[in-house]
């Protein structure tokens, strides 16, 4: 038979919240914002009232690590699942706070009607009816006499007796002795196995990443200040899309507002740049593989845990070593210059809005590339480079968009080993080859993807260049795309819709251009053989009915910046398998033409 490696206990949720204080079992959230609204909050202490089942916690322990003097230190008990569970009946029942989405402490009140059994978020109007207790704390609190609050309640609500209040708030006072079921798995159980376990037992199908495990890892950690470097991550991902944030930060938290990890995250108050604006997972990801040369976020649990890879023994050395390298990365993560420098890099490429950032994890390996080439010292033109162009690189080919960690976890060993320049090199002279650029890119267009990575690079180069918008005299496409507008199909929809043409070919990217409104407005559904007619009228001394372009030079310029292929005056809907085909073939070579230059 196969060795249990878990136990399953179901112990109260008084003893639980022992441990919790004692710290056998460690919440790595509880810094973190709580996810459940008031009214969650309110139906799971109904359920519990109740006597209903509330689903099980579990709990990873940590493996015991060989201390430098040789001696076993036991790992402690990480909840993973039922964090916000735990976290809700601490705030109910204990009065404890708890930091909101805006990370400010707050309490959460729910009220009991001692008559009716039933529990209620507080409000203003529950807390002036005598029938109600307002906030059920009270009645947790170890200073509290039952039999004074029960003589207080009824003295506001003289027809109910005495005896009924009692048993009624007993039965509250009992929810602490429910027992909850408690899954404790082994420290030696995989991150696979663990995930699949927690999938399985979690009734709402929720995963949890690698991401959220070295999370907890990190958090729970008070030896080496986890706990601060958690908050370092998760302040930083906040404050980068709510600069206000920082104020938040220093009034609520003044402890870590005179960390290091705040001076160096200070700089994001004054920033609005919202190309790059990283998640928890992303800055850990990036953090990691660019200090520790490996791109699996499984070998960072590890190693926060003390695996020593060799022996397969578990080392409070290794632990040590782990957490001073990763704030070390952290904080160079955070770096104003660094940050800065990869958006411009990235900008420099023609990628200016957010919308045009389709892979993430391009983005990603981009700083990756960047901060580990500041290590290595490379010249700043050299670094500029290298990450423009293996990010645009990865962008066509869609290097990360299968399995990403081991793309990652490839690549930074490779760089390593072969170097930038022999290593790069090698891989895009083989990703864009010849037959690329000719054969593959062009029939990877035949796509009705809107957000297709080929129609952004297209964009990218388009930006880089300083095309103007289709049929615009004085606006660019890198302005275009900064204020939103229309992507215009040069065979109107509604034209090819109306002559039986399927959504999956009037919606291919070879039909789309970057134009101003009026300008799409203008040409309604007409077909290219009538507005492309005009417009050479109207480049002739004709009326103007289609921007500003009224010199025929200019619009041939416009065209050719617009791969946009000739003949167009004479084209209909039977013309548009063509069309679609030379488009193809134009947009490719001016992808090649902006990636060679790059």
């Amino acid at each position: 038979m196969p060795t249990q490696r878990y136990a399953v206990t179901q112990p109260p949720i008084e003893t639980l919240f022992t441990w919790i204080k004692s710290g056998d079992i460690a919440i790595p959230e509880i810094q973190r914002p709580f996810v459940w609204s008031a009214v969650q909050v309110r139906k799971f202490l109904d359920s519990l009232y109740q006597g209903f089942p509330v689903g099980y916690l579990i709990a990873w322990r940590n493996p015991d690590v060989k201390l430098k003097d040789g001696t076993p230190s036991a790992g402690k008990r990480i909840l993973i699942d039922g964090q916000q569970r735990v976290t809700a009946l601490m705030a109910a029942l204990l009065g404890q706070q708890v930091i909101d989405k805006d990370y400010e402490q707050t309490r959460i009140r729910i009220a009991f009607h001692p008559v009716n059994h039933q529990f209620e978020v507080s409000n203003p109007a529950i807390v002036k009816d005598a029938a109600w207790i307002p906030d059920i704390s009270t009645v947790f609190d170890a200073n509290c006499s039952l039999f004074e609050l029960v003589t207080s309640y009824c003295l506001r609500n003289p027809n109910i007796t005495q005896d009924s209040i009692f048993r009624s708030l007993e039965r509250l006072r009992g929810i602490t002795s429910n027992q909850i079921g408690l899954i404790e798995l082994n420290s030696d159980l995989d991150i696979e196995t663990v995930t699949e376990i927690f999938i399985r037992v979690n009734s709402e199908g929720v995963s949890l990443s690698q991401a959220d495990f070295a999370m907890s890892k990190i958090a729970v950690n008070e030896t080496h200040e986890g706990h601060v470097l958690r908050k370092a991550i998760d302040y930083f991902c906040h404050l980068a899309v709510v600069p206000d944030f920082h104020k938040a930060i220093q009034g609520h938290d003044p402890a870590f507002a005179k960390t290091d990890f705040f001076a160096q995250m200070s700089w994001l108050k004054k920033e609005n740049d919202d190309l790059y604006d990283p998640s928890y997972t992303v800055m850990l990801r990036v953090a990691f593989t660019s200090e520790f040369r490996r791109g699996k976020l499984e070998d960072l649990v590890a190693l926060l845990s003390g695996r020593n890879f060799e022996t397969r023994q578990f080392e409070e050395a290794i632990v040590e070593d782990t957490f001073t390298r990763l704030k070390s990365s952290v904080l160079r993560f955070m770096n104003e210059t660094h940050f800065k420098r990869l958006i411009m890099i990235v900008r420099s490429a023609g990628f200016v809005d957010p919308s045009m950032i389709g892979s993430q994890n391009a983005l990603n390996f981009a700083y990756i590339l960047y901060l580990t080439l500041r290590e290595l010292k490379r010249p700043d033109s050299e670094i500029e480079r290298y990450v423009r162009r293996w990010f645009v690189m990865s962008v066509l080919t869609g290097r990360y968009s299968g399995s990403p960690e081991s793309k990652f976890d490839e690549d930074i060993r490779q760089i390593h080993t072969l170097g930038i320049t022999g290593y790069a090199d090698t891989v895009i002279r083989g990703e864009l080859s010849d037959a690329f650029w000719d054969v593959t890119l062009p029939q990877a267009m035949d796509t009705s993807v809107a957000s297709s990575p080929y129609f952004r690079v297209f964009q990218a180069a388009q930006v880089k260049a300083n095309d103007t918008g289709f049929l615009s005299r004085d606006i660019t496409v890198r302005e275009l795309i900064e204020v939103k507008s229309d992507v215009h199909h040069l065979f109107p929809r509604d034209y090819l819709k109306k002559r039986g043409v399927p959504r999956a070919q009037y919606n291919q990217i070879a039909n789309y251009v970057v134009a101003q409104t009026e300008i799409n407005i203008g040409i309604g559904n007409r077909e290219p053989a009538e507005y492309f007619a005009q417009l050479q009228e109207q480049c002739s001394g004709g009326k103007k009915r289609y921007g500003n372009l009224t010199d025929t030079a200019k619009l041939a310029e416009n065209l050719r910046q617009n791969c946009i292929p000739a003949g167009m005056e004479t084209m209909t809907v039977s013309n548009y398998p063509a069309f679609l085909a030379e488009r193809r073939n134009l947009m490719a070579r001016k992808i090649k033409g902006y990636f060679e230059a790059l």
